[in-house]
């Protein structure tokens, strides 16, 4: 039997099984009355409601919950600080805590150190030292990883709040001269941006409606930011409060400031663009343009020493 028999029969099967789950499915609004009326007709036990929770609500969550308080048991008050703090810089991706973030640095190592182990496997190499310490470095470097994508992900953010910065500036300054409050523009910025800035405001937005102090609500997000342009923002608005100055007036120098911030760091990028051409033409154009121009010549000295 070949295997483009082996393939296509399994093809076969599964679209079978598919076909059959999708004609005998039932609706999701089924679904969720059939859900309801087992909780509603039937008084059930803490036991039977954890019996019928998934596998991974019952065991791996909060085994890996468990493993991440350990983990960070064993770390120092300053360094989950750190961490916390970086996890704000860039905005909390996927939900992430300390604990999650340090068993994602474990699960990340153990893999890379299997995919090392089988590499070295596959290079014929059989001495345990060697596979003990292939498993150490790949275990170190899966557990440097997250910390790389973790840092990415805070140059990312602050970049794309940084572009954000002077759109929403004016949004502000339009919204606060057609008469709106200053609440009510950052709940107009809201709805028309979406995006990390946006983000920031809505959570600002929604910490007012709570009953924290407006002006703590903004100090705290330009600290959560890390972006200087954001805080010296945050700043000028604290200030201006704090003495009486008309706010439209403040958004519209913040405002024109971002922008020659922007346009002088456009600049700052443009003038060091040859400096960054430089490496690659060197690697890269400049062999390639050697070749080209020496190899017949080369040629030539080689065929005239072959006559000789």
């Amino acid at each position: 039997m070949s295997i483009f028999t082996i393939v296509f029969a399994f093809l076969a099967f599964s679209g079978i099984i598919i076909a059959m789950q999708a004609v005998t499915a039932k609706p999701r609004q089924d679904l969720i009355a059939e859900r309801l009326s087992q909780y509603r007709d039937h008084n059930l036990t803490l036991d039977e409601i954890e019996l019928s929770l998934p596998f991974s609500e019952r065991f791996i969550k909060p085994a890996l919950e468990r493993l991440g308080s350990f983990l960070t048991a064993r770390m120092g008050k300053n360094q989950q600080i750190v961490l916390q703090n970086k996890i704000n810089l860039a905005g909390r991706p996927y939900g992430l805590s300390v604990n999650g973030f340090e068993v994602v640095k474990v699960i990340a190592g153990i893999i890379i150190a299997l995919v090392v182990l089988a590499f070295v496997g596959v290079l014929g190499v059989t001495a345990l030292p060697l596979k003990g310490a292939a498993l150490g470095v790949g275990f170190l470097l899966g557990r440097f990883l997250p910390d790389v994508w973790l840092n990415n992900k805070i140059k990312g953010r602050q970049k794309e709040l940084r572009l954000a910065l002077p759109n929403a500036l004016d949004l502000l300054t339009i919204s606060v001269e057609a008469g709106l409050g200053f609440d009510a523009a950052i709940g107009r910025l809201t709805e028309k941006f979406k995006n990390a800035l946006s983000d920031e405001f809505a959570q600002v937005l929604n910490e007012i409606r709570l009953g924290r102090p407006r002006l703590e609500a903004l100090d705290e997000m330009g600290r959560r930011s890390g972006v200087e342009e954001l805080h010296t923002f945050i700043q000028a608005l604290i200030q201006s409060e704090q003495l009486g100055v008309g706010i439209a007036k403040v958004l519209r120098i913040q405002s024109e400031e971002m922008r020659r911030r922007r346009r002088q760091r456009a600049e700052e990028q443009a003038a060091q663009a040859p400096l960054k051409m430089l490496f690659p033409m060197i690697g890269c154009i400049f062999p390639t343009l050697f070749i080209v121009l020496m190899g017949p010549a080369v040629i030539i000295i080689i065929h005239t020493f072959q006559h000789h």
